[in-house]
């Protein structure tokens, strides 16, 4: 019996530590919380260590430059932590957009393929980058290798086309 009794204090008291432990962060003065966990990429472009990204520095990053205009709040030509991962949010879109895009301008260029009675669709790749699309395979004539290049040019969004078809012998 006495056992019993010695554990229910011990008991009690380690439920109160536990519970202060867990409520502990609800009350924290939000002006003193945690800093923001260390980003790899800020800390790699860094180079200076300065806790600023300088447009030299970012220019390591490829079409970073819109991204880093638009995110530069205070237009003091460097990006602080904070500014950073807002460029880095605007460089993902923008990446993504692109990514989209051409994407669509692909899927275009396959469609008015299909529609095309001289194209043979199944024997014509294509593939976009940029708005340049690339065109392989293999066609029966040249013909066809020109009106594959004509199609893919009318195609809005399309920059440029690349051909690499090859005509049969």
């Amino acid at each position: 019996m006495k056992t019993r009794r010695m554990l229910k204090p011990v008991n009690i008291v380690m439920t109160a530590a536990v519970a202060m432990a867990i409520s502990a962060p609800l009350y924290a003065d939000p002006e003193t919380s945690a800093p923001n966990p260390a980003n790899p990429v800020f800390q790699k472009l860094d180079t200076n260590r300065d806790g600023y990204i300088s447009r030299d520095e970012a220019a390591k990053l490829r079409n970073f430059s819109k991204a880093f205009n638009e995110a530069d709040d205070n237009h003091d030509g460097k990006l602080d932590r904070d500014e950073f991962v807002k460029a880095q949010a605007i460089y993902d879109r923008m990446r993504a957009k692109a990514y989209i895009g051409d994407s669509v301008i692909t899927a275009k260029v396959k469609a008015a393929f299909v529609k095309d009675p001289d194209v043979k669709v199944l024997e014509v790749s294509v593939k976009t980058d940029k708005g340049v699309v690339m065109l392989s395979g293999f066609v029966d004539n040249e013909k066809q290798a020109q009106r594959a290049q004509e199609i893919a040019v009318s195609i809005d969004g399309v920059k440029s086309v690349k051909s690499n078809l090859v005509v049969k012998s």
